[in-house]
């Protein structure tokens, strides 16, 4: 992967949306869409989260590429620079070429294909921007609609890690996908 210094942010471009970098001002936003609980359901995210949670990680986000340890973007709806959610690698395993997603988006915005839209770019910029070879991404047990979403988008589902990881009081099994470079994108 090039030097994150002389790399510019990769904001990217869909048929509907513009993924751009974080900034101070999404935090209201970003922190609205992080307070809808079927937002947060099927995350690690804490429920209704506050000022100072999403400011730090909204701070993260803005960080993380420059860094070279991963990158963010915020999703707008093109042309009315509505926040709809956010999508980022939230690693990179430089070594290894790998890199994992994480992503939200706004139940207004649900069931339109506007996160497909959102991960095929993504993926994209992973495999040819960041030069990864594998991507992962993780979904918790009921998240179908997520599932679908990384299906459509290229990943393979390839097992459950089982109460994989503790957060909110609980113990959560992690359904693990993988995609490739080089793997078919789903044509629907």
């Amino acid at each position: 992967m090039p030097h994150s210094a002389s790399r510019k942010f990769p904001v990217l471009s869909t048929k509907r949306l513009t993924l751009r970098a974080a900034a101070p001002k999404d935090v209201p936003a970003f922190r609205a869409l992080l307070s809808v609980p079927d937002v947060t359901r099927f995350s690690n995210w804490p429920d209704a989260p506050s000022t100072t949670q999403v400011e730090r990680f909204v701070r993260w986000m803005s960080k993380v590429h420059g860094s070279g340890k991963g990158c963010a973007w915020i999703i707008e709806i093109s042309g009315s620079k509505a926040l709809a959610g956010a999508i980022r690698f939230n690693s990179f395993e430089k070594k290894w070429r790998c890199g994992q997603i994480g992503y939200e988006l706004h139940p207004d915005y649900w069931g339109r294909g506007l996160m497909t839209e959102a991960v095929r770019a993504v993926v994209a910029c992973g495999h040819e921007t960041f030069r990864l070879n594998r991507i992962d991404a993780w979904t918790m047990p009921g998240n179908a609609a997520s599932d679908r979403v990384l299906e459509k988008s290229g990943f393979q589902y390839e097992g459950t890690l089982r109460q994989k990881a503790w957060f909110k009081g609980a113990f959560h099994d992690f359904r693990m996908f993988g995609r490739i470079a080089g793997d078919a994108v789903s044509a629907n």
